[in-house]
């Protein structure tokens, strides 16, 4: 699959949007504990690589199904409301093509707990926090109902495009009115339960974003207007606080346990004042964003690199190209301006062989 495929699945797909990923990673800080002070010094890379998951997506062809679990989609469900715990099980009784089409979000966030325990077993303090950001956005994913379900847009209801009024419309406006305080931890016994209870707890919120989607649409005869809109947070404000908190908590739960479990390793403080990089390049967000006349683009590149970048459309259409051939080291500037392109959302890509890093930006009219 193209690139341009890649992008207009990522659209389709984000989870709590960006802003709500980044509250998430950020607020999982009011839950540490004094054994945990010394994380103090990860929340700005945990909250700047929240939706890396995200940008994955755009590029990785592996990443998509990750970020969700259609869980209605299994019988065992349905009738015992749990489903067989380990991906291999599960993968024994109803084939690799359905469970990887239902989606693999409790096993992909496994996965990355494993891997962030490895990190602190081997004082690899740079990939750790990376793979703690990931552990943050699947576990925000699993707390977000609409990513727990086949009908995660309400295409089976008459609740069409609910997804993106909920999970990003109503989040952007209201983020301000999202606060909570932060909570005890303990060390988990199971992680593999924990997730999967976290999940099968958070279904239940389903039919009630569905049901208030239904009373405000009723409400105000349409999904666009301010009637509508209020009338949304309203009737989720509650619970969806309380998503977010959870999901928060989680994560601080997460990240204690699988450091406890490496055995509690000191980070040193050369790994805190080292910039986290994923690769031999790295692309800022353009600053203003979102923007009218023009936005300066910052990028970084480490090694001699054949680079190429290019800016898209909502549904993967090439744009511009702003960069390509070979640069040297060094941090670059351009400044880009739109001209006559729509308002709307556009993707900025920067690429170097299979390496990519993609900001999404913002232009007005």
């Amino acid at each position: 699959m193209t690139i341009l495929a890649f992008v207009g699945l990522s659209v389709v797909l984000m989870s709590w949007g960006s802003t709500g990923h980044y509250k998430i990673n950020t607020a999982c800080g009011l839950s540490f504990n004094a054994q945990m002070s010394q994380f103090n010094a990860w929340i700005t890379t945990l909250a700047d690589h929240a939706s890396d998951a995200d940008d994955r997506k755009s590029w990785d062809p592996n990443e998509a199904p990750k970020h969700y679990i259609d869980i209605d989609s299994y019988g065992e469900f349905i009738a015992n409301g749990r489903i067989p715990q380990t991906l291999d099980s599960v993968i024994a009784i109803h084939g690799a093509s359905f469970v990887y089409d239902k989606g693999i979000l409790p096993w992909a966030t496994l996965t990355a707990y494993d891997s962030l325990e490895k990190c602190f077993e081997r004082l690899d303090w740079a990939k750790a926090v990376l793979f703690a950001a990931d552990l943050g956005h699947y576990v925000a994913d699993g707390h977000m109902p609409l990513h727990i379900t086949e009908n995660y847009n309400g295409q089976n209801s008459g609740n069409n495009g609910i997804h993106s009024r909920y999970e990003s419309t109503m989040i952007n406006a209201n983020i301000a009115q999202i606060t909570y305080e932060g909570a005890n931890i303990t060390e988990i016994e199971n992680v593999n339960q924990y997730v999967f209870d976290y999940l099968y707890n958070n279904y239940s919120y389903v039919d009630s974003v569905l049901d208030a989607d239904t009373y405000a649409r009723t409400l105000a005869g349409n999904t666009n207007s301010t009637t509508y809109k209020q009338a949304l947070w309203n009737e989720t404000r509650d619970f969806t606080i309380i998503l977010f908190k959870n999901a928060s908590h989680s994560l601080t739960e997460l990240i204690y346990t699988a450091w406890v479990q490496a055995g509690s390793p000191l980070i040193s403080s050369a790994s805190i004042d080292t910039p986290v990089t994923e690769a031999s390049f790295y692309l800022e967000q353009n600053m203003p964003n979102p923007f009218k006349n023009s936005t300066r683009i910052n990028f970084s590149i480490t090694d001699n690199l054949e680079v190429q970048m290019e800016v898209y459309d909502e549904s993967g259409r090439l744009m511009a190209t702003l960069a390509e051939g070979q640069k040297a080291p060094g941090h670059y500037s351009i400044d880009w301006i739109p001209g006559n392109l729509r308002a709307g959302i556009y993707y900025l890509v920067l690429k170097s062989g299979d390496l990519v890093n993609i900001k999404k930006m913002s232009v007005l009219n």
